[in-house]
């Protein structure tokens, strides 16, 4: 499969079936759809099923420590703010070890779009529960059943006033791509959780489970996205009926608006000056 560029590869370490597979599709469309070239486009990711989605689409790639997306991610993207920045994770990989990242990406307001492959487990380690298992799932590491409470993604960024707030579904590529289009757009974060069934580890959040259950906000009559109490309401609705779309949209200063230079003239393209502190903070560190 290729859009405009964006090639997607045939040969991938994913279980047939697998959820990811909807979603580099839908990457696939969205960015050839919103005019972008793959050499415009970074990718960073970290480990996990969900970490190897660069691999598998054209563009640039970045890989990096499980959980360390984000930070690594802002990087780029103040080196060179005229890339496309996205960064690809887990549900464990992002709310686990990168949960810390993830509230003060937020803060940040970072311009870059967060994807994150929600299967409720960690994937790659053979299915242990993830900060998004269910009470009473029962996993590798919960026999018993699962007995923490969720990690409720959505409300957190909406709490902290993230500027972009939204959750698609792997099975409905159409309607991913859409709002994939959106989150790119969008100037600051972007947090896009997608409900990704895991064929072979969760057999409680299937295709069926979710094509029962979700309804499209945008759909709502009256829904508005820049009402945050609301937002935050809905994003609590999780059981017969699980809403997707993009739940809260505002606009906010970016983290690069407070650094004039760096918008004008990326990093990378700025010359490298080395003037007398410069210089005599390298005499402190010379040997001999």
């Amino acid at each position: 499969m290729a859009e405009q560029g964006f090639v997607v590869s045939r040969e991938t370490a994913w279980c047939p079936g697998c959820g990811n597979f909807g979603i580099v599709r839908a990457l696939a469309k969205a960015l050839s759809e919103l005019g972008l070239k793959p050499q415009e486009v970074l990718f960073v990711s970290g480990i996990g099923q969900a970490g190897k989605l660069p691999h598998y689409i054209s563009g640039n790639v970045l890989n990096t420590l499980h959980g360390r997306t984000l930070p690594t991610a802002t990087g780029a993207k103040l080196a060179n703010s005229d890339l496309t920045v996205i960064a690809v994770g887990g549900d464990g990989d992002g709310y686990a070890e990168g949960g810390n990242h993830f509230l003060h990406a937020i803060r940040r307001n970072v311009d870059i779009t967060y994807i994150v492959h929600d299967n409720q487990v960690f994937g790659l380690t053979k299915g242990q529960a993830s900060p998004r298992s269910d009470r009473g799932m029962v996993t590798g590491t919960t026999p018993l059943g699962a007995y923490n409470e969720p990690f409720n993604p959505l409300a957190t960024a909406i709490t902290l006033n993230a500027g972009f707030v939204a959750r698609s579904f792997a099975g409905d590529q159409e309607h991913l791509a859409r709002v994939l289009k959106a989150a790119i757009q969008h100037k600051g974060f972007a947090l896009v959780d997608v409900l990704q069934p895991c064929v072979t580890f969760n057999r409680i959040n299937t295709y069926q489970f979710y094509r029962s259950r979700v309804y499209d906000l945008d759909q709502e009559a009256g829904y508005d996205r820049s009402d945050r109490q609301a937002a935050w309401a809905r994003s609590w609705e999780w059981g017969e009926r699980i809403p997707i779309g993009i739940f809260y949209q505002v606009e906010r200063p970016t983290l690069t608006d407070h650094f004039g230079d760096i918008v004008d003239v990326p990093l990378v393209k700025q010359e490298l000056a080395r003037g007398e502190l410069v210089e005599e903070l390298l005499h402190e560190f010379r040997v001999g």
